[in-house]
């Protein structure tokens, strides 16, 4: 029989009592909240609110319900274009002062084409485009979650269609199609069970629940859709049995649309390091333009032409500018995710390397993280006695061999064709492994009779015929499967089942239960074919229970206990049952007190936000039963008391809290593309332990970045000053713009990397998380830089330029013209002079409190290999018709580099001074936040 247009009754009971109104557009159920309600009627009703039957749509209603619902996919949101993204690399604050600086020295040369500050601006524009595209390059894995979606949905599925069962692609259903689904397969769109024989789902993609949930074709008191028993949800997959069931809800009404809707249209956090650069940025900009201002001012003041004094205005901005800090940043960058790629952890947004490691909390889900995402049996009770598995002995599993058989036979697994591997159930199958690891492989027997699991009965039976009869195995809930025993088997040997040993059984299956186990019963009977009850679930012997977990990762306890010494806490957030998150919890360390918080999503629904962040303050807290927009509440909850925000997750609904979180943190094994899409960084091997070691190159990271800005800044002091000296004095230019750039640029640029790829400090995981309110360039740090450091290499760089000049018989207050050969080797011997003190300076700047004479000199290649291209160049520079023209110099008299080197040596021993200092002032003044942050490595 085939279906015309189907007209609702308007009308129609809702199965509590309620009747509503079904909105009905030219024949079609209009768009409405998906499944309101469907789940509490009865499959009749659930098929007339649909405007369905048993038999399907006919082809004709199924193509106007397509023009009136759309194709069964997620819709799409616009995008941002990959040009705009590349864009926009180039308009960051720092790339926008760069730009500023090049635009400046074009101009000055277009007003003295001799000072060849073109040269600059084409360095300049060249470093702001290759640190862009860089950077766009290792992002270009831009957000790609729809396309995601689509790939987890199936692209076919079994569906009634004129009555008769048709391959139908998944885009083309509508509400009202019945469709088909056995083991194996993923559902579509949004359904209701109508019939089913030994259906079990894994919600876990969707809700975050590991453990297989059984589906029924009964009415649902459940209040929330996602959770009724009668519901296939878009997304999940079908472990074990069959399935007919009615779609209501498509595309982007479907829950999977929404979750994908939340994460699409979630704001991500800005980066921490993002935000410190700015910061910087804009304190460099500041202080360039004021200087440079300052002495434009002064100049005119003192009768200098303004064209001359803008033009020294210009020399003084580009001098204050670090060039080399943005592509240093970016190769440090890069290089700390390749450090972290070494350890298991992919890393998808640059500015994600350090947020890491700034980290106050982590919220991570359980299964498959801090698990190992796969169920095992733990524990048996075998005659009244737990037993680990472990320690299950030939004998004793001799003994109750039929306890094992029945978890060998009772079951819904198909072996894979291919593979030979067993399929369904992860729970089922961890039962079959354990029976035969205990008494091999269950005889091949013939499947009689089956009683189906669901819901309502919560066990499963199925008959076998034996050589000696019919053997009858089940398995299910305990407090379903003991009443329906008579006797025991205990010592080997068949007893009656008294009242005392009911009650030991209930009472170790609590005890089994509160350690986090899920536990079943077993019991069994033998019969021959001719007895009239040889398939039916009575009178039952029973053979024992069985506790199942997903354990933890070995590796995770250390990494708890790392996290609790770092002053990081840890938000167990699961879709599993509290009893179960609270024991895992307890077992890897993150309880250690009796009066954890334990919150449940139908918990959290009423509390406001104060008293959301009044809970989340404890510090212990374990959140279960969770919905996807909780999730992201919770991460709303703790950004806005300021912490920073590491989120794990897997499943799709994990991804609105991943893109909320100041860094998503998707499992690269388990995890779906959905995920991974909304992620900062991917855990390739889904170890939590892996996080606790990105951590730390993460914590290392910002360090890095503070020492080799110091680096950078101490340069720029030295290229300052002689541009000062010039403005006030009747000298001689005593470093040329090129000059400084060939620093920036050229000279310092494998040094400053070499600081910023240092590896973590021994105390890096055993101090608290860095405040946010703490600046890359804070007080401590210019004044080190500014005032200490640069000051002393400013006054090596001008003492080297005036011995050239005096040696070489120059007079104060006489000029000399640019190309002349004791001019050009005074601002060598600057060069040189900055050269070699950014040599000693490097490793200076290794730590802020540590000497240097305690540090081993050889153990970063990168250091090494700077100083040596340093040297490389210094002679280059001097000493090569080619060096000589690139940057106008001339070689210095050999006297300079004895000359130099008192200069080198206090700078030296000054800082050393100050760090036995700094350390004196932590130990004495331990507890002195102010200090310990000024000076801590």
């Amino acid at each position: 029989m085939t279906l015309g247009p189907v007209r609702v009754n308007p009308m129609i009971g809702d199965g509590c009592g309620v009747v509503k109104q079904v909105p009905i557009s030219n024949g079609v159920i209009a768009p409405t909240e998906s499944g309101s309600g469907i789940d509490r009627l009865p499959v009749d009703d659930a098929l007339l609110s649909v405007g369905s039957q048993r038999q399907g749509l006919s082809s004709a209603e199924a193509a106007e319900r397509l023009r009136v619902h759309g194709t069964n996919r997620v819709e799409r949101l616009a995008r941002t274009p990959w040009w705009l993204r590349l864009g926009r690399e180039f308009v960051r604050f720092f790339s926008l002062i760069l730009w500023v600086a090049a635009a400046l020295a074009f101009v000055a040369d277009w007003y003295d084409p001799a000072n060849g500050m073109s040269r600059i601006g084409v360095a300049v524009v060249a470093v702001v485009l290759i640190s862009g595209v860089f950077t766009f390059w290792q992002e270009y894995r831009a957000e790609r979650t729809l396309d995601a979606l689509q790939k987890l949905l199936p692209q076919q599925v079994r569906a009634m269609r004129d009555g008769t069962v048709v391959a139908l692609p998944t885009n083309q259903l509508v509400p009202g199609d019945i469709i088909l689904l056995e083991q194996g397969d993923n559902v579509p769109a949004d359904a209701r069970v109508i019939e089913t024989t030994g259906i079990q789902v894994s919600n876990a993609a969707v809700t975050g629940e590991s453990l297989p949930q059984s589906r029924s074709a009964d009415p649902s008191s459940d209040t929330d859709i996602v959770t009724a028993r009668n519901i296939l949800l878009a997304g999940t997959a079908v472990l074990s049995g069959r399935v007919k069931a009615v779609v209501f809800a498509t595309g982007p009404r479907t829950e999977f649309g929404k979750i994908a809707r939340l994460t699409l249209l979630g704001d991500a956090p800005v980066s921490p390091l993002r935000t410190q650069l700015a910061d910087l940025s804009r304190l460099i900009a500041g202080l360039a333009v004021t200087i440079g201002l300052s002495f434009l001012a002064i100049g005119v003041m003192a009768g200098m032409p303004f064209w001359q004094g803008f033009m020294f205005c210009i020399g003084i901005i580009v001098a204050m500018v670090p060039e080399g800090l943005l592509p240093t940043l970016t190769l440090a960058l890069v290089l700390a995710a390749q450090r972290m790629a070494k350890r298991n952890v992919l890393i998808r947004h640059l500015t994600s390397v350090e947020t890491l490691g700034s980290a106050s909390v982590i919220c991570t889900d359980k299964t498959g993280t801090l698990t190992e995402n796969r169920m095992r049996v733990q524990e048996v009770m075998l005659a009244n006695a737990i037993v680990p598995l472990a320690a299950m002995s030939p004998d004793l599993a001799r003994d109750h061999a039929d306890f094992f058989q029945v978890a060998g036979l009772c079951h819904e697994l198909r072996q894979d064709e291919q593979t030979g591997r067993l399929r369904g159930d992860p729970m089922e199958i961890a039962l079959v492994e354990m029976a035969e690891r205990a008494i091999g492989t269950p005889p091949h027997a013939t499947r009689l009779a089956e009683h189906p699991f669901d819901s309502d009965r919560m066990r499963q039976s199925v008959s076998f015929a034996m050589p000696d009869g019919v053997f009858l195995c089940c398995k299910g809930a305990p407090e379903v499967v003991l009443p329906l025993c008579r006797e025991i088997v205990a010592g080997g040997r068949i007893m009656p089942l008294s009242t005392e040993a009911r009650d030991a059984i209930v009472h170790t299956q609590k005890a089994m239960a509160a350690r986090g186990l899920r536990v079943l019963a077993f019991a069994s009977k033998r019969r021959s074919s001719t007895e009239a009850d040889a398939s039916t679930e009575q009178d039952l012997v029973f053979q024992g229970l069985a506790g199942l977990e997903d354990p933890p990762r070995p590796e995770v306890p250390d990494a708890v206990a790392r996290c609790h010494a770092a002053g990081i806490k840890i938000i167990m957030i699961t879709g599993d049952h509290p009893d179960t998150a609270v024991a895992i919890a307890r077992e890897i360390g993150l309880i250690r007190s009796s009066t954890p918080v334990v919150l449940t999503g139908e918990q959290m629904r009423p509390l406001s936000v104060r008293d959301l962040a009044l809970a989340l303050d404890h510090p212990e807290v374990v959140v279960a039963r969770t919905a996807p927009d909780q999730k992201r509440r919770i991460v709303e909850a703790l950004r806005n008391q300021g912490h920073i925000v590491a989120v794990t997750g897997d499943g799709v609904n994990d991804a609105p809290a991943l893109k909320a979180a100041h860094i998503g943190i998707a499992m690269g094994l388990a995890g779906t593309d959905v995920a991974k899409a909304a992620a900062d960084m991917v855990l390739l091997d889904d170890n939590f332990a892996s996080i606790v070691s990105a951590v730390e190159e993460g914590r290392a990271v910002f360090q890095n970045i503070r020492k080799f800005l110091t680096y950078v800044l101490v340069h720029n002091v030295a290229e300052l000053v002689p541009f000062l000296a010039f403005a006030l004095f009747p000298i001689p230019l005593p470093l040329t713009p090129i000059q400084a750039l060939a620093v920036d640029m050229g000279t310092d640029s494998l040094t400053a990397l070499g600081l910023g790829v240092e590896r973590p400090g021994p105390d890096a995981m055993r101090i608290p998380p860095r405040s946010p309110r703490r600046r890359l360039m804070d007080v401590p740090l210019a004044l080190r830089s500014y005032l200490f450091l640069g000051v002393m290499e400013a006054i090596a760089a001008m003492a080297a330029f005036f011995f050239v000049l005096v040696t070489g018989g120059w007079q104060y207050g006489e000029s000399l013209p640019t190309d002349s050969a004791v001019y050009q080797s005074a601002t060598t011997a600057c060069l040189t002079a900055i050269i070699v003190a950014q040599i000693v300076n490097v490793f200076i700047c290794r730590s802020a409190i540590r000497s240097v004479f305690t540090m081993n000199l050889f153990d970063n290649p990168v250091i090494l290999a700077g100083v040596a291209l340093e040297i490389g160049l210094v002679m280059l520079i001097n000493y090569t018709p080619w060096g000589n023209m690139l940057l106008n110099t001339q070689p210095v008299p050999a006297a300079l580099w004895l000359f130099l080197l008192p200069f080198v040596i206090a700078m030296l021993l000054a800082e050393e001074g100050r760090k036995w200092l700094a350390r004196w002032l932590l130990q004495t003044r331990p507890s002195d936040r102010r200090t310990s942050a000024a000076f801590r490595d």
